[in-house]
């Protein structure tokens, strides 16, 4: 197979992922606004903050005060905006367009599915981004990726195509994870307002429900929402698939069997045990930051030496380290002519 037919695979399951935790991220924290009073809600900037493109949202947008932005400037920005590489606009046309590439690989089913989703999230734009509207339209994303995804993932042969699909899923849903996790967490509430507690456990059931986590956690945990067990959960949990240690998990079990993967195994492995020693229960918020920064920088560690192996095409010293900030695939791609077995034998 290709070497450029894996690596559009891989972004084709990066861009959608990473458009439908977008959607889900927008509409909970609508609902979140809502549960808090208005005087300790977060507001709309820390999802432009787990996007990891606050510097193009300030471009776009430079009279925004201070911590403060328009609900309808992050909503475009993060649905609609051509310049924000991580929008959901962006993430389609991305996914798209490796998709259109790959109709020989993909089932037809899902090919044509995604094709029509597109024209339509394109002509229902405008509309979809207005409030009233918002809801259906951000649930009807979720819903079709979701479908794609089962399509994807349900009918294609277990060969090497597959194999990047799974890998490029569960790299950017550690990495979303991560990011969620870290700046929604530095939203809470703080210690010193006891006054306002009762309301911290409705803000981590929020980054429960930004992952689609909360029922499961219930099922697993049965306890409360508390910090350090949502923590647990969301990095060190071994059964729910978009916890960071899962989805290295599933990273490992699709690396061991490529050609030339001990080097990126040991990079995932270090990450992995990192994870496990973390001392969730006794960290403040500098200290959990500063933990998320090392799982991401691990992260990101692991994707360049996937790339380095088996995408020749990359230039991986001149990438920006966060996914969604940097450079689009296309525009690091050349077609390269080896065959995925020769570039990882070379």
């Amino acid at each position: 197979m290709l070497a450029r037919t894996v690596e559009s695979v891989y972004w084709l399951s990066r861009y959608l992922e990473r458009a439908e935790n977008t959607a889900r991220l927008i509409g909970v924290n609508t609902n979140l606004l809502l549960d808090l009073p208005g005087g300790i809600a977060p507001g709309w900037l820390p999802l432009v903050d787990i996007s990891g493109n606050r510097a193009e949202f300030d471009t776009l947008f430079p009279n925004h005060k201070g911590t403060k932005a328009e609900e309808r400037d992050v909503v475009h920005f993060l649905i609609a905006a051509q310049d924000n590489p991580g929008s959901i606009c962006r993430s389609l046309h991305g996914a798209r367009e490796n998709a259109r590439t790959l109709r020989e690989v993909l089932p037809t089913e899902a090919w044509e599915l995604l094709n029509q989703f597109f024209a339509d999230f394109t002509a229902d734009l405008a509309t979809g981004i207005n409030k009233r509207m918002r809801f259906e339209f951000l649930k009807r994303i979720v819903v079709t990726l979701q479908t794609i995804a089962g399509m994807l993932d349900g009918t294609m042969n277990r060969n090497d195509a597959h194999t990047f699909l799974t890998l490029g899923r569960n790299l950017e849903r550690a990495d979303m994870t991560s990011r969620i996790v870290d700046v929604r967490s530095a939203q809470l509430l703080p210690a010193e307002t006891p006054e306002l507690r009762p309301f911290e456990s409705v803000q981590w059931m929020s980054v429960l429900k930004s992952l689609s986590g909360y029922q499961m956690y219930r099922l697993k945990m049965r306890t409360r929402v508390k910090r350090t067990d949502v923590l647990e959960f969301l990095l060190r949990d071994d059964q729910f698939p978009r916890s960071c240690q899962f989805c290295l998990s599933q990273l490992e079990a699709s690396l061991t069997p490529l050609p030339r993967s001990e080097g990126v195994l040991e990079v995932l492995e270090t990450a992995r045990r990192f994870i496990d020693r973390a001392p969730l229960a006794t960290l403040d918020q500098p200290a959990l930051h500063d933990l998320i920064d090392k799982i991401q920088l691990r992260i990101h560690d692991v994707h360049d030496g996937i790339a380095s192996i088996y995408f020749p095409s990359r230039d991986v010293s001149g990438a920006a380290r966060m996914p969604s900030q940097s450079p689009s695939q296309s525009q690091w791609q050349r077609q390269s002519t080896l065959s995925f077995g020769e570039s990882a034998k070379s």
